[in-house]
């Protein structure tokens, strides 16, 4: 995708409701946009955190006088969940008791408390357990997709569960022995069920793909939901999305 494109695309997302919105108006996959709508909103709420923190107080005060939790969060254009918990660490309670009850709601014994948890859970797209399973169950598909589409070509490889211990860092997928795609020679290869836009390629490299390139020699990611057509990577590493899979032999070398 060009960067124009995507940077467009990007800037429009700024709430839950813009990834029906969008997907409607320009034909796209809710997915690709919740994916998307995660990383954009990860990063503004890093920025705006402490921002945030400071008015902690205020927000208290705003609740004591009746606002509720969605209601401060929608004010401060900030995450609910996020929100709540600043407001309990401003009460004096701990974040293990929050996260208790966003869990169990059914043990907290305020009516109101227990009303505004469920609402501020329900309506957080990115911090609420339901949308961190989400993109838990998101990250293993891309996994299994990719190990999958390997089984397939009976590539054999060792798994990050398999090596884990063995090295500082390991790969999702690290090849018994070199492995040729698309005309690269690879020794590993990594799943990124997200979208390699600028930001997102440059923490990879610096936390993962930079290391392995290291250790291990030559090897691939693929961000399953695209990547921008101009994204910088250092030579060694190689870069794809989920066209990988669409055929049997498209880009893996075949005897």
């Amino acid at each position: 995708m060009k960067y124009e494109d995507f940077k467009h695309l990007y800037n429009q997302l700024s709430r839950p409701s813009d990834i029906k919105t969008l997907a409607g108006e320009l034909g796209l996959e809710e997915e690709f946009l919740n994916v998307l709508y995660t990383q954009r909103t990860v990063r503004e709420t890093t920025k705006a955190y402490y921002r945030v923190e400071r008015w902690s107080r205020q927000m208290l005060a705003d609740w004591n006088r009746g606002m509720s939790l969605l209601q401060i969060a929608d004010k401060a254009e900030f995450s609910p969940i996020l929100t709540g918990l600043l407001l309990f660490k401003e009460m004096g309670k701990g974040r293990k008791e929050f996260w208790a009850y966003v869990r169990d709601p059914e043990i907290i014994p305020s009516a109101r408390m227990k009303k505004e948890i469920v609402e501020i859970t329900e309506a957080d797209y990115v911090y609420s357990p339901w949308a961190t399973e989400l993109q838990y169950k998101r990250g293993a598909w891309g996994e299994s997709k990719l190990q999958t589409w390997l089984n397939e070509h009976s590539i054999t490889y060792r798994t990050e569960k398999d090596i884990r211990g063995e090295f500082a860092k390991t790969p999702d997928c690290l090849f018994d022995k070199p492995v040729k795609v698309n005309g690269w020679e690879l020794n590993w290869i990594e799943s990124k069920a997200t979208f390699g836009d600028r930001i997102e390629v440059n923490k990879n490299l610096k936390k993962q793909l930079a290391p392995y390139l290291d250790m291990f020699g030559q090897g691939l990611v693929v961000y399953w939901f695209g990547y921008v057509d101009d994204v910088q990577i250092p030579e060694g590493i190689f870069i794809m999305d989920g066209s990988l899979t669409d055929q049997v032999c498209k880009y893996l070398d075949c005897e």
